[in-house]
């Protein structure tokens, strides 16, 4: 990995990185994301961190990367899927594109730039390129979706390929060997897996596999090296709060953290994918593959996160009780649906092997933001999103609003700045 800091974005007659300000001809990013067809306009903004800025409702965020020699998005971007998890690849840090508009769907949350929100999500700390696009009119709501997630994946890797001609980086290497290699490595060391559970229930509730809808796979094991190389991405219109967006699984904190672990107070042994579907017969299929796999890959103990709430936390005590009576320590990652008054029961199931969990806080807690100068996209979509309703917005401008309506406020997978502990 080539890391370039980006310490400024500014709109210019020429895109380049110049001493780590990324600079963006707006004419050029329009040109790439009207190659679709489908979309009938897009407007760019910029948000940095510390101006007064809402973004509403935001769809994704992804950070820019480039793959030397091959496409960085395998299997979205590229007719042919090229395997990730080797080479090089360049990423754009400290900025993000963020995409919004009349966004399909209603879970879609708000990023503020300033005030007590942006302590509650690491996007605003980010300086962000924001594509506002609105769709021709007569697209149904699934291809919706596909059109801003597609428009938001392709200005990522276009602004990305800018990083290829700039050489002031620092570097990141990463080694993968096979399974019996690893196995064998650090024999004082407990064996540990994360279990990587992704959104896949359909109804605008998905994600991608090199392209490929989750929903139609099976738990499987993957190099973590996949996982921070773009392999997956979101397509998912879960609760803002907790919903793992692109970005996220770019820099997922878990395999990050096992990372830097690694070789000192563990042996990471790798990732069990497991894909949180709708019925309980598929939920208990697939807990019993992600089980069987952790098992092959000499798991000691896992951690185990989950995305969304409700009945996807089934699936994470599933998960946690088979692999208790698999001889394998289990650690679970979720957030807290505790009500205004953080009283109410937090977790929609539970089971009693689920005797260590992380908390990401509760989701309910309700915050009032002050009005911001700037709203870029549409601030009456706060009413529909979770965590919000329609007295949201108050007379003054200023909104009331549950953490839950902030992306990536209680992320499941620990990348945030929220949590909980017992008293």
């Amino acid at each position: 990995m080539r890391n370039i800091a980006i310490r400024d974005i500014a709109f210019a007659e020429r895109s380049e990185i110049r001493d780590h300000v990324l600079y963006l001809r707006t004419e050029e990013m329009k040109e790439e994301v009207m190659k679709d067809t489908r979309v009938k306009d897009v407007v760019f903004h910029i948000a940095r961190p510390g101006e007064s800025v809402r973004i509403v409702p935001v769809k994704d965020v992804i950070e820019p990367r480039a793959k030397v020699g091959g496409g960085t998005f395998s299997g979205v971007t590229t007719d042919e899927p090229q395997e990730l998890g080797s080479g090089i690849t360049y990423a754009l840090k400290g900025c993000a594109v963020v995409s919004t508009g009349p966004i399909v769907g209603f879970q879609e949350g708000l990023i503020d730039m300033s005030g007590p929100a942006a302590d509650y999500t690491i996007f605003s700390k980010l300086n962000n390129v924001v594509m506002e696009l609105t769709k021709r009119d007569g697209i149904s709501p699934h291809e919706h979706e596909e059109v801003v997630r597609l428009a938001g994946i392709r200005l990522a890797e276009h602004i990305g390929r800018l990083a290829l001609d700039y050489a002031d980086y620092t570097e990141e290497v990463y080694t993968w060997g096979p399974v019996g290699e690893r196995y064998a490595q650090h024999p004082s060391l407990p064996k540990v897996v994360y279990v990587d559970q992704i959104m896949s229930q359909g109804l605008l509730h998905d994600t991608y596999y090199y392209g490929r809808d989750s929903k139609l796979m099976l738990p499987m094991m993957l190099s973590p090296l996949e996982l921070l190389d773009d392999a997956l991405i979101s397509g998912n219109c879960v609760s803002p709060g907790s919903k793992t967006t692109t970005y996220h699984h770019q820099n997922n904190a878990v395999v990050q953290a096992c990372f830097a672990k690694h070789g000192t107070e563990l042996n990471f042994m790798g990732v069990v994918v497991n894909p949180l579907m709708v019925t309980l017969k598929e939920k208990l299929r697939n807990c019993m593959l992600t089980t069987k796999y952790a098992r092959e890959l000499g798991a000691e103990g896992v951690v185990v996160s989950q995305e969304g709430f409700g009945n996807p936390t089934t699936d994470l005590m599933l998960v946690a009780r088979n692999m208790e009576h698999s001889g394998i320590k289990a650690v679970i990652i979720t957030n807290e649906d505790a009500g205004l008054d953080g009283m109410s029961e937090s977790l929609p199931d539970s089971v009693k092997e689920a005797d260590a969990i992380i908390s990401t806080g509760n989701s309910n807690a309700t915050l009032l933001l002050p009005k911001m100068d700037k709203v870029i996209g549409e601030l009456t979509a706060i009413e529909h999103v979770t965590g919000g309703n329609s007295e949201s917005i108050q007379p003054d401008g200023s909104l009331v609003v549950e953490i839950h309506g902030i992306i990536g406020s209680h992320n499941l997978q620990g990348n945030t700045h929220l949590s909980a502990i017992t008293i």
